[in-house]
């Protein structure tokens, strides 16, 4: 009996550091934290030693990404290898003809690696649709986060081919930068302009970085957790999945369920992602600013994911020639880079539709801006969020749904809603927890940013011991809450 306990430990211990593709490792797990507070002992124990911090840094960061997605891990070495000595080689070269081959063989590489195992089926798809052919496909697992670190490295080369950045003064300074583990695998994508620098600045973590970052922390665990995984598991799930088993009005509040479950999912990764770095010492950018605030789809991608739609305004908009090529080349260029942007977030074409229904409304909106005199009102603005939350909402089905048929019946059971209170109110009881936890969610995004200052100015006035025990009640409440198991972040398939 006790040679089989020894065994049955020696197991569990052993599958702790082995990958399994069932249980990746993720920020809202007991493995995660337990690994974090051994790793976050050494490091800060090693925060005097330059070389020693950033080799241990990037060994923890393959690590977690190889827990991640296996044997992929080299994959982001190879990625890291070929931007690497492709930038230094941009930036000792002079002639303009060799900057640009290997700016472009930089490209090609990146984007043929990130095309291979993303798009090789859907192109599969699409050719024996088209062709009434049946070529097989290919038996390809797509590595957690390639999208993410491609953008990233991407933009080192771009930003040293326009001669905005110096490259990294080694090797193991530019892994650091690509593998950092807290924005790996769902960002926020880190430009190597913002973020380099802070590489060799002395580690100085003051106490109010330390309190902001446990306050983030504990934010995303709840966000992330609690109200989007129990909303997801216990109600939105079930109704994408069969949506013509379920009520009109219960097709409705399942959209506006996911609407704040993939808020809370990706927001509370962010906000987790940012606290774990400004444990370390590292400032990342902002990824959300309450995005369903917005009074226009502008200003929505102002505030939503902000670290891709930056992104993708400064390396393709502007590289497509932005608003300066005239009127009618502004509007093909926002359309076709909200149609990029949805095909980055997966070989599909309801991404794909998603992005043009984006793309189009930037450009529609862009267009009626300077001929369309709206009063600046409290009213008026209150309307146009109204009416861009919905339209935000209703763009998010072909994001969810599994195929446009599910959308087709989705929409279809919206249409046909017939407001019977008694109906309602039964299903109100019923699930009663899932619009408790909708509500907070909710609430928790339009609340006043004020108030969520002062929140954060009281956690920072707590005790430490009262900060712990609050960091550890609220891993009991993750933990509590997980019913189905610890669920993967949606921003892992991208």
């Amino acid at each position: 009996m006790k040679t089989l306990f020894t065994d049955l430990n020696l197991e569990t211990i052993q599958s702790w550091f082995v990958f399994n593709p069932s249980e990746p490792l993720l920020f809202n797990s007991g493995l995660f934290l337990g690994f974090f507070l051994v790793f976050y002992l050494i490091y800060i124990l090693s925060r005097k030693t330059h070389y020693f911090r950033i080799t241990y840094v990037v060994l923890f960061s393959l690590f977690f990404y190889y827990k991640s997605s296996g044997a992929y891990f080299w994959l982001l070495i190879f990625s890291s290898v070929v931007d690497y000595t492709l930038s230094r080689l941009i930036f000792t070269e002079e002639k303009t003809f060799y900057r640009k081959f290997y700016l472009i063989l930089s490209l090609l590489i990146n984007l043929g690696v990130l095309a291979y195992f993303k798009y090789t089926n859907f192109l599969i798809d699409n050719f024996n649709l088209l062709f009434s052919k049946n070529v097989g496909f290919e038996d390809i697992i797509l590595p957690v986060g390639i999208s993410f670190y491609t953008f990233q490295t991407l933009s080192y080369t771009i930003d040293v081919y326009r001669k905005q950045l110096e490259p990294t003064k080694s090797f193991m300074d530019f892994l650091f930068f690509v593998s950092f583990f807290p924005q790996l695998v769902a960002g926020p994508i880190v430009r190597a302009s913002d973020f380099i620098p802070q590489i060799y600045q002395k580690l100085n973590l003051t106490r109010e970085d330390f309190n902001k970052a446990l306050f983030l922390i504990i934010g995303g665990l709840l966000k992330k957790a609690v109200i989007s995984d129990y909303i997801s598991v216990n109600f939105v799930d079930r109704v994408f999945d069969a949506p013509n088993n379920y009520t009109a009005f219960e097709n409705l509040m399942a959209s506006y369920g996911y609407a704040i479950q993939i808020y809370c999912d990706f927001s509370g990764y962010s906000d987790m992602a940012i606290g774990l770095a400004l444990l370390m010492g590292f400032t990342l950018p902002p990824n959300f600013k309450t995005p369903y605030k917005s009074a226009s789809i502008t200003e929505f991608w102002r505030r939503w994911h902000i670290s891709l739609s930056s992104w993708l305004r400064d390396y393709l908009y502007i590289s497509m020639g932005g608003n300066r090529k005239g009127r009618i080349r502004t509007y093909f260029n926002l359309f076709m880079t909200m149609l990029l942007g949805g095909l980055w977030h997966g070989a599909n074409w309801k991404f794909v539709l998603w992005g043009v229904l984006h793309g189009t409304a930037l450009a529609v909106e862009r267009f009626f801006e300077p001929r369309l005199k709206l009063p600046k009102t409290a009213f008026a603005r209150a309307i146009k969020i109204i009416l861009t939350f919905h339209f935000v909402v209703f763009c998010w089905l072909f994001f969810r749904a599994k195929d446009f048929e599910t959308v087709s019946h989705i929409l279809h059971n919206i249409g046909a809603i017939k407001w019977d209170w008694v109906q309602i109110k039964t299903i109100l009881i019923a699930y009663k927890n899932v619009f408790i936890l909708m509500l907070v969610g909710y609430v928790w995004h339009f609340i006043p940013t004020k108030f969520m200052t002062v929140n954060e100015s009281f956690f920072g006035k707590l005790p430490l011991v009262v900060k712990a025990i609050l960091l550890g009640f609220v891993f009991w409440i993750v933990y509590a809450t997980a019913a189905e198991g610890t669920q993967p972040f949606i921003y892992f398939q991208f």
